[in-house]
């Protein structure tokens, strides 16, 4: 069964946000990296200014609920108040991705095919027809 979440995005104070959160839920971090951490290509070079920013950060809330989070950076472009999340739905399998993707896109704006990508899980985004982000992500097993 999926697990849904939120995805939050930042201009650039993620990290200051997340230790906020971190406060008050008085939980740790189970995941934090910054766009330096990012396998390097000529595809996808991190730009200096960007290297610092948060590129993915997990704060658990509870067993069922997980908070998350990231920085903009050259390639997604600035977000505004209420534009600035996304509903992230995790599955147990890649058919469940596949079919859950494929069904919630319809008639939408894909920003990112799912697809394999270099932490390991398959990994899509898109805008569906109502105007709302999603991410979907399966973690496939460590081999």
């Amino acid at each position: 069964m999926a697990t849904v979440n939120i995805y939050l995005t930042f201009n650039g104070n993620c990290e200051e946000a997340f230790l906020f959160y971190q406060s008050v839920f008085d939980k740790a971090f189970t995941y934090i990296g910054r766009f330096k951490d990012m396998p390097q290509n000529d595809e996808c070079e991190v730009n200096p200014e960007d290297a610092d920013k948060i590129m993915h950060v997990c704060l658990p809330i509870s067993t069922e609920t997980m908070l998350m989070g990231s920085d903009t950076n050259e390639f997604s472009g600035a977000v505004t108040a209420g534009t600035n999340f996304a509903v992230s739905i995790n599955t147990d399998s890649k058919e469940e991705a596949e079919t859950l993707f494929e069904k919630l896109s319809v008639g939408g704006k894909v920003t990112m095919g799912l697809q394999k990508t270099f932490w390991g899980a398959w990994f899509g985004q898109f805008t569906d027809k109502f105007g709302i982000q999603w991410m979907v992500n399966f973690d496939e097993e460590p081999s």
